[in-house]
């Protein structure tokens, strides 16, 4: 199979992405008048320099994920081969396994940590998409069900690589709603939920490329409103190393707290806004727990991504 440098088409596509963001700033800058949120100087030097750390980890990680689903795939008696009915039914299977990591990566504290980077931006553009985990790490078991199907870990590694580059466009405000398109695809409008702080659209809307899983689990919120991008409790520094572990420091305060074991582990893996039954101290994390009159329904740290 192809080395592992040819599996990620994203290192390709960068000439791509930095037209068309200057493509969408100039065009963004040509429509101020419509309540766009737009760029940001600060805000986009720090996104990009998320994405350039997370390229040259992922680049030395990408190794470790191939040798381990290489050993899962050797475990397996099944092969589905590399003809166009397994790339079909990889598809629908790769696209499956990124919305249960996503799903989980919202709603465990402990996956969150690392996935709030993505989320940690006000601004809702194509350099959004660049502002990327520097712990990639915690997606390593959700893929892994696929090399035990009897997909080879290459067409793994290139099917999830295909499913990020796909999902790029979609960070933009410059892009309506698109038509019967909507009932299938993850689109702009259906992406701009994902990341709104709106008390309405937190945990929804998780797909990669397919929107039919958030509508088959329950888990889609159509674009009704104006989305307010960002977390719940937004981050006020453009200091990447805050970005990415601030957090990693949050769940550490927390657990080095006097409470009983089950309580600490529920602050490490429970939802990002959970907090013990009449705590005394609250958890130093992003989220806001809503009143009982509201449910009591766990307020993550971020809209999702």
């Amino acid at each position: 199979m192809a080395d592992l440098q040819s599996l990620d088409p994203t290192q390709l596509a960068t000439p791509a992405f930095i037209l068309l963001m200057a493509v969408e700033a100039f065009w963004l800058a040509r429509h101020r008048d419509e309540g766009n949120v737009g760029y940001a100087a600060k805000d986009t030097a720090a996104s990009l320099t998320m994405g350039t750390v997370y390229s040259l980890i992922y680049m030395g990680w990408k190794g470790v994920e191939y040798a381990f689903y290489s050993v899962l795939y050797e475990a397996t008696p099944l092969r589905l081969g590399n003809g166009l009915f397994a790339w079909v039914l990889l598809f629908f299977a790769e696209d499956l396994c990124y919305y249960w990591f996503h799903r989980v990566h919202h709603e465990s504290r402990f996956f969150w940590a690392s996935h709030v980077v993505h989320h940690s931006s006000q601004h809702y553009n194509l350099s959004t998409a660049l502002r990327q985990t520097w712990t990639p790490m915690t997606g390593l078991l959700f893929w892994a069900p696929l090399p035990l199907l009897g997909f080879h870990p290459a067409m793994v590694l290139t099917a999830h690589a295909i499913s990020l580059l796909y999902q790029f466009w979609i960070h933009t405000e410059a892009i309506g709603r698109m038509g019967p398109l909507e009932w299938v695809l993850n689109t702009p409008s259906h992406h701009r939920v994902h990341h709104g702080a709106n008390p309405r659209y937190l945990d929804r809307n998780y797909a990669g490329i397919l929107i039919i899983w958030d509508r088959l689990f329950g888990t889609f919120q159509a674009e009704d409103e104006r989305p307010v991008y960002g977390l719940t409790k937004n981050l006020r520094t453009y200091n990447p190393l805050r970005i990415a572990f601030h957090e990693y420091a949050a769940i550490l305060r927390d657990v080095r707290r006097p409470h009983p074991l089950r309580v600490r582990l529920g602050l490490v893996f429970r939802g990002p806004a959970w907090q013990p039954p009449a705590a005394s101290v609250p958890a130093a994390g992003d989220g806001a727990v809503l009143g009982a009159e509201e449910g009591g329904r766990q307020l993550p740290s971020h809209p999702r991504a």
